[in-house]
């Protein structure tokens, strides 16, 4: 596919819902090394994925069938193929060889994609921002706080007993240690607890 000398690596990648790994075989022809795992396609974290991106080396062709064997995710995708490239891979679709990395039209297409994908986050923070507004202002939206009635409980517990620096007792709970004086204190959205303590 380049002009470069280096292997052809295969990954294929079947779903329980498709099992049928041999029409993936077939497509990809002769490969010198292939990946192939059955798992979903949702997620990076496959276990031959990542193998396959440790193993491949500058002037190595990744061969898929298609782009949705690599990822479900427009974002995901692009990220991998900038991610292989950067490692001087190329990548060939070969059901989509319009989205092959080492073609003008290749780059263009994915160009596109990449723009599509920055659209459709800002279309989705601007819908989640907008929902936001509109909830608060119906009085109905109301972010739970961020520690719980039994993690409160847990923290005063540590205060009464002394010895451990309130530093150390947010961190232990996964908050600022603002947050934690502010529970303590029963200030803010936990006004109405037992105050125990002088922060």
């Amino acid at each position: 596919m380049n002009g470069q000398k280096g292997q052809v690596v295969g990954y294929v990648r079947v779903s329980a819902a498709d099992q049928n790994e041999a029409r993936q075989l077939e497509a990809l022809g002769e490969v010198d090394k292939l990946f192939s795992e059955k798992v979903s396609g949702k997620s990076r974290e496959r276990e031959q994925l990542k193998e396959m991106f440790a193993y491949v080396r500058t002037g190595d062709v990744l061969r898929v069938k298609s782009p949705d064997r690599l990822s479900r995710s427009t974002r995901d995708l692009l990220a991998m193929v900038e991610e292989l490239r950067a490692k001087g891979v190329e990548v060939e679709f070969v059901d989509n060889p319009a989205l092959n990395t080492d073609t003008p039209n290749g780059e263009f297409m994915l160009t596109i994609l990449g723009a599509v994908a920055q659209l459709e986050r800002s279309v989705a923070r601007e819908r989640q921002a907008e929902g936001i507004a509109i909830a608060k202002r119906n009085g109905v939206y109301d972010r739970p706080p961020a520690l719980t009635a039994e993690q409160l409980f847990t923290a005063r517990g540590h205060v009464e007993r002394g010895g451990v620096p309130k530093a150390a007792i947010a961190r232990e709970l996964g908050v600022s240690r603002q947050t934690l004086y502010t529970a303590l204190g029963g200030h803010g959205r936990y006004s109405g607890t037992e105050e125990t303590s002088t922060i």
